[in-house]
């Protein structure tokens, strides 16, 4: 969680929301990133998109039944079923989110009949850090 953090750092300072992800399969560290949606002018640019995709391609599937995400802010709708349609092993999350959050807050989308994956999953590591660097991010710019 601790180089999800940094990547949250790293987000931060390109003005970006400061989510930080990293992918690891089978003890190795496939992709590592944070935010991207203003820089790359794309929307689904969420940490969480990013390092799926670098993932996959590293690994040539679309499947990463072995694979474990580490992310510093709950998993929006989106991110959520990318999760469930790369079929990832766990899901690790440091702050819940009970606005976007789609995990364990809102949809709970893991938890719908229609969801035809769900990860083992594990909040609140490092959630202290993680709220406060958000916290800090938006009081800046309020």
């Amino acid at each position: 969680m601790q180089r999800a953090l940094e990547q949250a750092r790293d987000a931060a300072a390109r003005g970006e929301v400061p989510i930080g992800a990293v992918l690891v399969c089978e003890g190795v560290v496939l992709a590592a990133d944070g935010n991207r949606t203003r820089e790359l002018a794309d929307p689904t640019a969420h940490a969480e998109m990013l390092v799926l995709r670098a993932g996959a391609a590293r690994l040539g599937t679309d499947r990463l039944a072995s694979c474990d995400l580490y992310v510093t802010l709950e998993p929006c709708t989106m991110c959520a079923g990318a999760i469930a349609w790369a079929r990832l092993r766990r899901l690790y999350y440091a702050a819940a989110d009970p606005k976007g959050g789609a995990v364990e807050s809102g949809v709970r989308f893991f938890s719908q009949p229609t969801c035809h994956h769900r990860p083992e999953i594990y909040g609140g590591l490092g959630e202290s850090e993680a709220a406060a660097l958000l916290r800090g991010f938006f009081r800046e710019r309020r």
